[in-house]
């Protein structure tokens, strides 16, 4: 006869429940007296991280070795982690053809970049020259088709302050981006101005008018006025005293001096503003369109005698 054992939890008892009996015995026969199939119901646990469930009796409970309880076991597969991969750095001979790949880029790179770069300060060069010939335009419509400037003893004025800032807004406007001088809006001598008028356009001091003028689509009214050094440089200012203002005269320019090249492509070209309001790049010096020749006229440059002579 087994006893049957009181089960307590934390102290406090709880129902054990053995089935009826029969099923096989506990001692691994059939039905009977002794022969009990047991389970213990738990109906409340308090605390679920407790282990305070002990039975109190003076019975032990055996049972067959093919119904014990095994104790079900996760199997968890073991795989063994293969090590980090070994990393390789470069060889000396990769190394040195990764650093000779990169000057040959950079060597193919840099002539491109400087090419665009140069064709930009081109365009801002032609975009500078026709703002400040629409501007001239509107100051001569005021005038009388008068040239902006004048050096008579009466009214001795600069062309650039006829222009700014009733026609042209900014100073700026007259600094050409291959002139490296540092940009002002204040409009004194140290105020750059890169830009000349056509010296000719003047007649014992005093601007001409525009109908003076034979072959508009020819004659040179603006243009960059370099100064006479190895690089392209400027030198003329805003001075009010200096009047009429910076002139230009074929490859010479006052103040400056006579430049030894055009202002961009190795020195070879350089813009210049029409009468009729038309920029273009010119060459420097070539048998046609020569932007230095001043005439006569030839068979190879027609049009000589026309462009810095009204």
């Amino acid at each position: 006869m087994h006893a049957i054992a009181a089960a307590t939890l934390e102290g406090k008892p709880v129902d054990v429940d053995f089935g009826p009996s029969s099923g096989p015995a506990l001692g691994g026969g059939g039905g009977g007296v002794g022969s009990w199939s047991g389970m213990i119901y738990i109906h409340r646990m308090q605390n679920g991280l407790s282990s305070n469930l002990d039975f109190r009796g003076s019975f032990s409970l055996s049972l067959p070795a093919q119904t014990q309880y095994d104790a079900l076991l996760t199997k968890k597969t073991m795989t063994k982690s293969s090590p980090p991969p070994v990393e390789r750095g470069f060889t000396l001979i990769e190394l040195l053809v990764v650093i000779a790949g990169s000057f040959i880029l950079a060597g193919l790179a840099v002539p491109a970049l400087n090419s665009a770069y140069e064709r930009a300060k081109v365009t801002k060069d032609l975009s500078n020259l026709r703002q400040i010939g629409a501007a001239t335009q509107l100051y001569m419509n005021d005038n009388n088709g008068a040239f902006p400037g004048s050096a008579t003893v009466t009214s001795p004025v600069t062309w650039m302050s006829q222009l700014n800032p009733k026609y042209l807004s900014s100073w700026r406007v007259l600094e050409s981006p291959f002139d490296t001088r540092p940009s002002s809006e204040k409009g004194d001598v140290n105020t750059a101005v890169s830009y000349g008028i056509n010296k000719n356009v003047y007649s014992s001091g005093a601007a001409i008018s525009a109908d003076k003028i034979t072959k508009p689509v020819t004659f040179i009214v603006f243009a960059p006025a370099q100064a006479s050094t190895a690089t392209v440089s400027f030198t003329g200012t805003a001075d009010p005293t200096a009047v009429p203002g910076v002139e230009v005269l074929a490859g010479t320019s006052t103040p400056g001096g006579t430049a030894v090249g055009g202002a961009h492509n190795n020195r070879a070209k350089i813009n210049a503003l029409c009468a009729d309001w038309h920029a273009e790049t010119m060459l420097w010096s070539a048998t046609s369109p020569a932007f230095i020749n001043t005439g006569p006229a030839s068979a190879t440059d027609t049009d000589a005698d026309h462009r810095w002579n009204p």
